[in-house]
């Protein structure tokens, strides 16, 4: 007996809305034990970034070993990396014990709610060529996927447009690609899945033959009109594992094994849904949040913790 275990990897946010912060705090709402891996020490707060300090390759993967040689992580979810040299150490971690890190998450941090950069330049090219092929989900916003698409002025306006950047960003090899249509700002919070076909347990998430002919889904929300966004990619990806988590530990009720899986499509599309719903209701419930003494000029927090399930 145990409880499903959902492992982040990204940056630390001390104002607390975002960053491991907000992963740790999104896994426990959602019923999932959480452990942190820290890759970089941002000095941030809900009005921006004033600082970044990286942590050295060598101490993020002693971190990451140090939990996966003990835990069985049947979810992981990737944030902020940083440095080109900490996105290739990751992607070499994952690539030799696949098996250890669950289902894989990756939500792209390049650009924090503020507008401040958290990836530099040269971490691009090893995140879209490195780590993307080995996720099983990656989580961008339309500005990253454009971003990661090497067209960063070609930002999708558009359903369409989003389903078509969705497919081209599915064509660079992860599993699965949730693009997120936040950025709009008009009618619905759209969000666009896209999955390979007939994807099973046990296959490779990366060299996507079949990415050509996806299967799209629509995964719609109410718009909740608020300036509390900080931390609001961080705080789906982190729900969206901490569900892959639990749905994982489902799938394994019937086994006697205590070792993670990654789960199947039908059960990550529901943890994207879950993730969302999440989201939104986070959202709505921290909307009128004051909490900050200068609630006008930054971003402020979502409420992580209005909804713990039990």
């Amino acid at each position: 007996m145990r409880p499903p275990v959902a492992m982040t990897i990204a940056g630390s946010d001390p104002s607390g809305g975002a960053g491991i912060q907000a992963d740790l705090k999104a896994f426990s709402a959602v019923g999932a034990y959480g452990c942190a891996c820290l890759t970089s020490l941002p000095s941030q707060n809900t009005r921006g970034v004033r600082d970044v300090h990286g942590v050295p390759s060598e101490v993020v993967a002693t971190q990451i070993e140090s939990v996966i040689d003990d835990l069985p992580v049947d979810a992981t979810k990737i944030g902020m990396l940083g440095t080109a040299d900490v996105v290739r150490t990751v992607a070499a971690l994952i690539s030799e014990r696949r098996e250890h890190f669950g289902t894989v998450v990756l939500d792209p941090v390049m650009v924090a709610t503020s507008g401040d950069p958290l990836l530099s330049e040269d971490a691009d090219a090893a995140l879209r060529g490195d780590l993307l092929p080995l996720a099983d989900l990656i989580t961008p916003n339309l500005p990253e996927g454009a971003r990661l698409l090497g067209r960063p002025d070609r930002v999708a306006q558009s359903v369409e447009e989003m389903q078509t950047q969705a497919k081209e960003l599915l064509a660079l090899g992860p599993r699965a690609v949730l693009l997120k249509g936040g950025h709009m700002r008009t009618g619905e919070a759209v969000d666009i899945l896209a999955t390979v076909p007939g994807w099973a347990p046990g296959a490779t998430s990366s060299g996507n033959e079949s990415a050509g002919n996806p299967v799209l889904v629509e995964l719609s929300s109410p718009r909740v009109r608020t300036r509390n966004t900080h931390g609001t990619g961080c705080t789906l990806s982190s729900a969206i594992a901490g569900f892959a988590a639990r749905n994982s530990r489902q799938e394994m009720r019937d086994t006697d094994s205590a070792e993670p899986r990654v789960i199947d499509d039908d059960a990550l599309e529901a943890a994207a849904r879950d993730g969302k719903n999440f989201l939104t209701r986070a959202l709505k419930d921290g909307a009128e949040w004051r909490l900050s003494r200068y609630p006008d000029q930054g971003h402020g927090p979502v409420n992580h913790l209005s909804q713990v399930l039990r």
